[in-house]
């Protein structure tokens, strides 16, 4: 792999975006360039001026993203955004949280935690793989609504598999019963188009450092206006006093609105990541990147359907359920020797998850990836499963 854009080793066959992204040379000078900022003048940066400058790039996120800027903060990441969606809820013993088998395991123990203090039930639901299509998951979510049903949390495109849930029925299923949806989108913001407003979920929190290609500790939370009251944050610090004077740092945050206040000051902490965002969604329109994930999308179904041919392992879902990360069910294995051999052996840098006792190959196609990639990819696995070679 060669490409002039991104700062990836060459020499190492990068097929895992889905883990941290990657960021482009470009966006990484503004990031750095946002950071000998911060340091030249430190006080009048984060005391007068980062209220007004996170506010721009707020702006500029919510424009892409179909939102209202006063609707979203920056957060590090969507594991801190659903714990603050969660250590926020009152909840009641018995309530239940529904959600699926097949969400990102940090965010699991985050909900079990919650659950465990309030006395409230953690319910996930059976997403089989092959993936049955959208109509029959959206049956499954409505045949499991109970009268005790008051979240339905799940991923947009999940971590472990890859695949694209239905969340706008979902949603819109969910607001008919008064029920609230929380939706991790850890890999939606630069992989698939998403209008939060149209959406219209309570709660969406996205990575911006996936594949937006922002620098790394950079998401967002959106909450609609009737939650914002409701939300704390992790870190109780300046944004809970109002009135406050002679504290530079907060000075500029004293007339925002509760939901600015209470996260988007949290002590000191480096925001130049958050500041950066602005300058990766125009990397990204200036690369024509609706073009760039059309081509990543068709090589990673094309590849899909290549290593199949070989394994004779069903597909694990139909072409429009994923994106640009795709999984590739292998033989049974080692996963865990599967994912070093292929990095120290073959320097496949590439992720092998497990669902329901099945190993999977989660393959990304991001700018950089090209069919040679791909080649080395299925070679390795050829290699390593003794699979024909057509």
């Amino acid at each position: 792999m060669k490409n002039d854009l991104f700062l990836l080793d060459p020499s190492i066959v990068f097929m895992n975006h889905g883990s941290f992204g990657a960021c482009p040379r470009d966006v990484f000078d503004v990031y750095q360039n946002w950071q000998l900022e911060m340091e030249r003048r430190p006080v009048e940066f984060l005391g007068r001026r980062s209220s007004s400058l996170l506010e721009g790039a707020r702006k500029k996120l919510s424009e892409y993203l179909g939102a209202d800027y006063k609707n979203l903060v920056f957060v590090t990441n969507t594991t801190t955004a659903i714990n603050t969606i969660a250590r926020s809820l009152k909840l009641e013993a018995g309530d239940e949280i529904l959600t699926t088998d097949q969400e990102y395991g940090a965010c699991d123990n985050a909900w079990n935690f919650v659950c465990s203090t309030w006395g409230a039930v953690y319910k996930p639901v059976h997403i089989p793989v092959p993936y049955p299509g959208d109509e029959i998951v959206l049956d499954i979510f409505l045949k499991t609504i109970t009268p005790k049903t008051r979240i339905i949390y799940l991923s947009h495109i999940t971590s472990t598999t890859a695949l694209i849930f239905p969340i706008e029925a979902i949603c819109r299923l969910a607001r008919e019963r008064g029920i609230i949806t929380i939706i991790d989108g850890a890999h939606v913001p630069g992989h698939i188009p998403v209008h939060l407003e149209k959406l219209a979920a309570d709660f969406y929190t996205g990575n911006c450092h996936k594949w937006l290609c922002a620098p790394k500790g950079s998401a967002f939370l959106y909450a609609r206006p009737e939650h914002h009251e409701t939300l704390h944050g992790l870190v109780i610090s300046w944004g809970y006093s109002t009135g406050v004077t002679g504290h530079t740092s907060f000075d500029a945050y004293t007339g925002a609105d509760t939901f600015i206040r209470r996260h988007q000051w949290q002590g000191t902490r480096d925001i130049s990541a958050f500041l950066t965002v602005p300058a990766a969604i125009e990397f990204q329109e200036k690369h024509e990147w609706n073009m760039v994930r059309q081509r990543c999308h068709n090589l990673a179904i094309q590849t899909m359907h290549r290593f199949a041919n070989l394994t004779r392992l069903p597909l694990s879902g139909p072409d429009n359920s994923f994106g640009q990360m795709v999984i590739l069910p292998v033989p049974a294995c080692d996963p865990e020797l599967l994912k070093s051999t292929l990095y120290d052996k073959y320097k496949i840098e590439v992720p092998v998850t497990v669902f329901e006792n099945q190993i999977f190959v989660r393959a990304s196609f991001q700018e950089y990836n090209t069919e040679e990639d791909a080649d080395t990819l299925i070679g390795a696995l050829r290699d390593i499963f003794k699979l024909p070679s057509a």
